[in-house]
């Protein structure tokens, strides 16, 4: 199979979608791989480390597409890239199907064969494959220091002979993957943690990583979770509730990191400012849903919003804060999943009916066959 790869130029991305030891475990399988000039520069993978791996190095997207049985990308490529992707050939990557689909359409329209990584099923089978799993992990460990960075104490206890400086208080709603690392790269930091989320698994998981879990323990709060373990959208009278209890336990926190999305919905509010406004001068909010709205009141995309003393963070794509090791987790992600559409002889071969193909693709046959973007 050819395979190309594209500078990444939407949202300012700095990821990309190999990496030089993915590219030999592609090439020792006989596979073809062009990148288009400069794609792992913002990853520290100069072009040379891309061609000792096995790959070729064209200069522009048009020369990379040209002939490729599939492209691999991080975010869907925009303008002169996306019109280079050849007709009837594949695209794999984390398109944003609720937020492209004009332009997922209009692939399909010329036979373009587009599987989002986003819709990996949460199988046992498919973790190796579980981009949205393996970039929030990242994600979470790194809104903990962004944090630390912006907080203006220190987050462990430090007992010394001028005096004892208290622990940081963090609050980490949302215990799914990003969460989950983000209360253990406090702990490891020191800081006193707890947590909160609607799921009643995540309650024995935050437990398990020395956090106090905070939520109502309803009737509705234990069946929260979807068949595929992600958060139910919860009623209003529950959101009462729980918005009751976390306004009384923020008041006393130092760092609050919200996690919560909800799949092609807007992210639920978490916060409003009335809660920023109870929380003492100094202290630190991250909003990890910002992308999608946002869970926190007052956060803005990309930038360090200051509210009445406290800092609220809302920079998007903390993966791509760490482009190296989200580089090189993601491509294995996408070599992990490439089996699954490659026959024996190495071509192009969708299994249909393997169930983590069928989950994924988004346009086949010249139609748009997934409900996100079937328009």
């Amino acid at each position: 199979m050819k395979i190309a790869v594209f500078k990444e130029t939407r949202n300012a991305e700095t990821r990309v979608a190999v990496t030089p030891d993915t590219i030999k475990k592609l090439a020792g399988a006989g596979h073809e791989i062009r990148v288009e000039a400069g794609a792992g520069l913002a990853a520290d993978f100069p072009d040379e480390a891309f061609r000792e791996a096995g790959a070729s190095i064209a200069e522009t997207a048009q020369q990379a597409a040209a002939g490729v049985d599939a492209v691999f990308c991080v975010r869907l490529p925009e303008g002169g890239s996306l019109a280079a992707i050849p007709d009837n050939a594949a695209l794999i990557g984390l398109v944003a199907p609720h937020d492209n689909g004009e332009e997922i359409r209009q692939l399909a329209a010329r036979g373009v064969e587009v599987f989002a990584c986003e819709f990996t099923p949460r199988i046992t089978r498919a973790q190796s494959m579980d981009a949205l799993s393996s970039q929030a992990n990242l994600a979470g460990y790194r809104a903990v220091l962004e944090a630390a960075h912006a907080y203006g104490r220190a987050f462990p206890m430090m007992m010394t002979a001028a005096g004892t400086i208290a622990p940081a208080r963090v609050f980490v709603m949302g215990a799914g993957v990003a969460g989950l690392q983000a209360i253990a790269t406090a702990k490891r930091l020191g800081a006193q943690v707890s947590a909160t989320d609607v799921r009643p698994a995540a309650k024995e998981q935050v437990a398990s990583l020395g956090g106090k879990f905070v939520a109502v323990e309803d009737e509705e709060f234990k069946e929260a979770e979807t068949a595929g373990g992600y958060a139910k959208e919860m009623s209003d009278e529950y959101k009462a509730k729980q918005a009751k209890l976390v306004a009384e336990h923020i008041t006393k926190q130092d760092v609050v990191i919200t996690t919560a999305l909800i799949p092609g919905r807007p992210a639920p509010r978490l916060i409003d400012a009335e809660m920023v406004a109870s929380m003492k001068p100094g202290s630190v909010l991250v909003d990890l849903a910002v992308e999608r709205g946002g869970n926190i009141e007052g956060a803005e995309l990309d930038r360090i919003a200051q509210k009445d003393g406290k800092s609220i963070i809302g920079y998007a794509n903390l993966p791509g804060r760490l482009p190296a090791d989200a580089s090189s987790l993601y491509a294995k992600n996408l070599l992990a999943f490439l089996p699954l559409v490659t026959a024996e002889d190495g071509a192009y071969a969708p299994d249909w009916d393997d169930e983590i193909v069928a989950g994924m693709v988004l346009t086949k046959g010249g139609e748009a066959v997934h409900d996100a973007v079937k328009g």
